[in-house]
């Protein structure tokens, strides 16, 4: 289908069906951890970016299809950007409480709430997820590189409106990234941003894949651990790390090895062939060295030129051929 994807399986919640509301990248923030890649159209502008009725017909006919026999505990409105900049986003969120019994979820980047017509909007939606990364002007504007139009101060303000008069599930997301919004001056100006929005659950999230540039790198187990309990502090929702810790301390062994330009390349004629596990790209070009192996295949995925996939629970990496659906909780 055009717009709609899954269902997925999302650590936070469960079997999401996932409807995109917007082309490829149409946003109100370029930040530099999206694996989407570079917004194309930066802009804080709400109109019909695509056409409502093919998205509701498209559910229709998803519905028809059988869907009640598969698993979906939610049906997830996100987008290749900024899906509250789709002007009938309350439309959609209707339309579905009418047809399904389900939940209606809304990932987004909040920095639209300050419009009371986003917050009418969204408060049909059973599930809200709005992140927020940095609350000091400077890191705001080095991670989250927004558009001239979006304030920083207004956003904050805005998230407090919205959990005001919000009365389903508000959990807000916070994503660091090495050296640019982690420092102790960052966590302090959260912790004061967390306390004014309380929402119900905060959840802290780092780096985890390829991002949109490649100096966007993941924190350190103890920085996720620190940043936790300083949002903790004066807090009485509960603070979660998403993010799998030990999957990125493995990737960052890897990144620390000097990579090799040639072996890089060797990988890349490797897979032209057919997919492979990182054992086996060690073993076939005789490096027995895990982590360089490792290094250089992710520096391959960093440029775009290969891709991993799964396969009967086991990854393998082959060359690119379309980009990876990033559109996935």
């Amino acid at each position: 289908m055009k717009y709609l994807f899954g269902p997925v399986f999302s650590r936070r919640l469960g079997y999401s069906l996932g409807i995109d509301l917007l082309p490829p990248k149409i946003c109100s923030l370029n930040c530099v951890y999206c694996e989407v890649g570079p917004t194309t159209e930066l802009t804080c502008e709400r109109k019909e970016y695509v056409p409502t009725a093919e998205i509701l017909q498209e559910i229709d006919r998803f519905l028809a299809s059988g869907a009640a026999g598969r698993p979906i505990d939610v049906y997830t409105l996100t987008a290749m950007g900024e899906p509250t900049l789709h002007t009938r986003i309350g439309e959609i969120i209707a339309y579905l409480h009418a047809r399904t019994d389900k939940k209606v979820a809304v990932l987004t980047n909040g920095t639209l709430f300050f419009d009371p017509k986003v917050r009418a909007e969204l408060s049909a939606a059973d599930i809200v997820i709005p992140s927020l990364d940095a609350a000091r002007q400077e890191s705001f504007e080095r991670v989250n590189q927004p558009a001239a139009a979006v304030n920083l101060e207004q956003v904050i303000e805005g998230l407090v409106l919205f959990r005001r008069q919000f009365h389903g599930e508000f959990w807000l997301e916070v994503l660091l990234v090495r050296d640019m919004n982690d420092s102790q001056e960052d966590l302090a100006a959260l912790q004061q941003a967390v306390r004014r929005i309380d929402p119900a659950r905060v959840q802290l999230n780092t780096v985890a894949r390829p991002p949109m540039d490649g100096r966007a790198r993941p924190v350190t187990r103890e920085k996720m651990e620190q940043a936790a309990a300083i949002l903790a502090d004066g807090y009485a929702g509960q603070v979660e790390i998403l993010v799998d810790l030990q999957a990125i301390e493995q990737k960052e062994l890897g990144q620390g090895k000097q990579l090799q330009p040639k072996l890089v390349e060797e990988i890349a004629g490797l897979l032209q062939r057919r997919p492979c596990p990182i054992e086996e790209i060690d073993k076939a070009l005789h490096v027995q060295d895990l982590e360089l192996t490792r290094a250089c295949v992710q520096a391959l995925v960093n440029a775009g030129r290969i891709e991993k996939l799964v396969h009967n629970n086991k990854e393998f990496y082959q060359l690119a051929t379309v980009r990876s659906d990033p559109r996935k909780d």
